[in-house]
């Protein structure tokens, strides 16, 4: 597995957020994510898109992180948001999740980033139990989905003694 960044508007990732929106919108009954993203969000060194590729190097995974700033969203001073997190179906259970989490966390905290955030939604139990067991704790709510009752936010400190 290589996992390589790309930009958010690359062929690749464009065809892996179509295929979790998809996932999104059969999960929940709606639109998917309709959080607003544009690629220079994930540019370095405020942000980073990752892809991971199989031995046939065909795109399986994707996430990435965005920078944020204290704002009436609800976010903080040094955020680093996790965005577009996604493994295939034929993919998952290898932790490639996991992996491509670890090089987010890597990265945004050598941005100079503080604490990871993210949301995600009642019905990715299986999202929920990666960030749990990757050491996130539920936190006040944040972003675009911040008034939705099945939304769920979670943080994870990057430095010493940050929450």
């Amino acid at each position: 597995m290589n996992i390589h960044k790309r930009a958010f508007d690359h062929p690749d990732a464009v065809k892996l957020n179509d295929w979790v929106q998809l996932e999104y919108a059969e999960r929940y009954g709606d639109e998917g994510d309709v959080t607003p993203l544009d690629a220079t969000m994930f540019d370095p060194p405020h942000g980073l898109y990752l892809i991971a590729y199989d031995a046939s190097d065909r795109p399986v995974a994707t996430g990435g992180w965005r920078s944020q700033e204290r704002n009436a969203e609800g976010y903080s001073d040094g955020d680093a948001e996790l965005k577009r997190m996604y493994v295939i179906p034929e993919g998952r259970g290898h932790g490639l999740a996991r992996r491509i989490l670890a090089a987010l966390e890597t990265d945004a905290r050598a941005a100079g980033r503080v604490r990871m955030v993210l949301e995600t939604g009642d019905k990715q139990p299986e999202a929920i139990a990666l960030y749990l067991s990757s050491g996130y704790e539920p936190c006040e709510k944040f972003g675009h989905y911040r008034t939705y009752p099945n939304s769920h936010c979670f943080a994870k400190p990057l430095r010493d003694g940050t929450a």
